[in-house]
């Protein structure tokens, strides 16, 4: 059985930092490219960043610079640095593992608000 469960979201000043982490099971951890998306109220879910099983990654526009994605393959186990908290970085963050076929996590929540 798959499981992708994410941690670290929660309530955090303009300007401030979180770590999210996702630990996954049930899958061959290192040859899934690993992603982190995001969905804002009343928007369409995007890409925040993603990271090849050998390390590549990529970021959406809107947070490079400023958020860090980065995976521990012993550990099974893809992070997500997320550093100058915007307001508009509000939204449920999800993880998702894909290789053959995709998988989710049940998402956590990231507010920033003063």
């Amino acid at each position: 059985q798959v499981q992708l469960v994410e941690s670290g979201g929660g309530l955090v000043q303009p300007g401030g930092s979180l770590r999210l982490s996702c630990a996954a099971s049930g899958i061959f951890f290192r040859i899934y490219a690993m992603a982190w998306y995001r969905q804002a109220p009343g928007k369409q879910r995007e890409l925040v960043a993603s990271i090849t099983g050998g390390g590549t990654t990529e970021y959406a526009d809107s947070v490079k610079g400023r958020f860090t994605i980065s995976r521990d393959n012993a550990k099974n186990m893809v992070d997500l640095q997320m550093n100058s908290l915007k307001a508009e970085d509000t939204a449920v963050y999800y993880c998702k593992a894909a290789w053959r076929t995709e998988y989710w996590g049940q998402g956590t929540q990231v507010t920033v608000s003063s």
